[in-house]
This record gives C-alpha cells, structure tokens and sequence, in this order.
C-alpha cells in the first residue's frame, strides 16, 4: 500500500477509529495502544496529519508532513498531539470525546515546485489536489488540501495563507529564497462525533 490510490474506504475506517481510539484510551486510561493487526497492515513509511473538530471548529490538528514514520506509529503518535500538544488550544478532556469529530489525511512526500518566475506557481497549484510547505531558511509552514476548499481561496490567496502560517509576510512566496512544495492527500473524515467515517476528496490522483 506505497500509493494513495490504494487506499479503501474501508482503510480509511480503520486510519479514523484508531485515531480515535488512540485519544480514548490516553484521556480515559492513560495509556497507549497497541494494535499487532493494524501495526502489521500500516507497516510503511508515509506523511499523515490528524484534525480534530468540534462544532464546526477546529479543535486541534497535528502530523508528519514528510513520511519519517510508518503510517500504524506516525497515526497514533499524531492523534495523541493533535487532542492535547496543539499550542493553539486546550488539550482535550474525557468529556469531549462525545462532541469531536476526527479526521485522518495521509500524504504523498512534498515535492517542490520548481519555477523560474514565482508567478509561475499560480498555474502550478491546484485548489482541491495539492497542500502546501512554504519553507525558507527559518522557518516553515504547512496547510493541508482541504483548506483551500474549505475558504474558497484561490492559488493567491492559498500560498498568501501558507506564507502566514510560516511567519512569514504573506507576499513572501514571491521571494526567490521562498521554498514552496507541493503534496497530495486522501482524506477520511467522520460524518459525526463517532459516527460513519467517509472519504472526504475525490480528487485525480484517485
């Protein structure tokens, strides 16, 4: 399973509940879990981010950008983050695993994208395929496929946005010290706070 394509709805299930499972056991047990059967099937190197949502609001989300980690240990290692390490947010408590809504994307490793004239990326990006890493010596910045979709952001405005999110003054793409990378995701999403999980893009690479 070294492809996106190779992903199945039902692969998908199993990535989101043991997400969740992942951030169940930690807040109610205080332990961490160990799966042989999905350690076993997950056993390759692959970028994954976990989201966490509630209400329509984000409630923390963390990974691997670049597949440092087999998917079965980088999943669980970025559910646990994403529901108590996030910066932004409060950990997630007991009480809230009723009301949060998880969400799993595994990566392709980022390529970046090559250009002689930085407005060359606008017809490079496509809205809906690709996330971003926009990258200088300093500093990085990451967002995820889904986001541009999300807003309604145009190519402009997405890399204005990854410029942000590095620290970065959001015209800094334009620079030629700017690293911009692209990467693809397949996305598994529950429809409600433990409820079915679906596929949440039906993008070309799939």
């Amino acid at each position: 399973m070294d492809s996106l394509k190779t992903f199945s709805d039902a692969d998908g299930n199993q990535l989101v509940k043991i997400a969740r499972k992942s951030v169940t056991e930690l807040l109610r047990n205080n332990s961490k879990i160990n799966d042989p059967e999905f350690n076993s099937k997950f056993n390759f190197d692959s970028g994954v981010f976990v989201t966490i949502n509630k209400q329509n609001s984000l409630r923390g989300c963390i990974g691997f950008p670049f597949p440092v980690k087999r998917l079965s240990e980088g999943l669980v290692d970025a559910a646990i983050a994403a529901a108590t390490e996030d910066s932004r947010f409060f950990p997630v408590t007991p009480d809230e695993l009723d009301q949060i809504i998880f969400e799993v994307t595994v990566l392709t490793p980022p390529i970046e994208i090559k250009v002689q004239d930085p407005l060359e990326y606008l017809t490079k990006i496509k809205i809906g395929r690709d996330g971003l890493i926009v990258e200088n010596e300093y500093t990085s910045g990451l967002l995820l496929p889904q986001v541009p979709t999300e807003y309604g952001w145009n190519a402009e405005e997405f890399l204005c946005y990854a410029c942000e999110k590095a620290g970065l003054n959001k015209e800094a793409w334009k620079d030629r010290s700017t690293k911009v990378s692209r990467f693809e995701g397949v996305i598994f999403k529950e429809e409600s706070p433990n409820g079915n999980v679906v596929r949440e893009s039906s993008n070309d690479f799939l």
